[in-house]
């Protein structure tokens, strides 16, 4: 979210922090009677911007929040995009962003067992909506991860100290 943020000239911590917070309720509330809702309600509880709360919202297809800022339409690309990443990294020999290519990805989208949570569609969609090609999404979120790949920890120590 940041480095698209920083590529639209956005605000980097807003993007950011939307970003870190938009899931957050999912563990507690992984029903979609629940999630995002109960989160927007904490959010609200807590001072969080109409913003930040709506954007939340977007996220998941069945709120019915349609996705109209550039913050929000960014939101929904990474989504499903960064989990599926992380997945392909884990299952390189050294469980590192450093081993994933944008092309290897498109072709371990195509086998539904694999990460077989993952909606693709969305993925496919949230690019769209983003007016890029899939794959130069798909490139820039891997080097945008890349940046922060050791917070992440796919920066490949978990495979040395293994």
């Amino acid at each position: 979210m940041r480095a698209y943020a920083r590529k639209a000239g956005a605000d980097e911590e807003l993007w950011g922090i939307v970003g870190l917070l938009h899931d957050f309720d999912y563990e507690k509330y992984p029903s979609a009677d629940d999630h995002p809702y109960k989160g927007s309600e904490i959010l609200k509880e807590r001072g969080y911007s109409e913003e930040v709360r709506r954007a939340i919202m977007s996220h998941a297809q069945y709120t019915g929040v349609a996705r109209l800022s550039p913050m929000e339409k960014t939101l929904f690309a990474c989504d499903e995009l960064t989990g599926f990443l992380t997945a392909c990294a884990l299952v390189k020999p050294g469980k590192s962003l450093a081993e994933v290519e944008a092309k290897s990805v498109r072709k371990k989208m195509k086998d539904k067992a694999f990460a077989r949570s993952v909606h693709r569609e969305d993925i496919v969609e949230g690019a769209a909506d983003l007016g890029l090609d899939l794959e130069e999404h798909i490139a820039f979120c891997i080097e945008a991860m890349k940046a922060i790949a050791r917070e992440l920890g796919l920066d490949g120590s978990a495979a040395k100290s293994a």
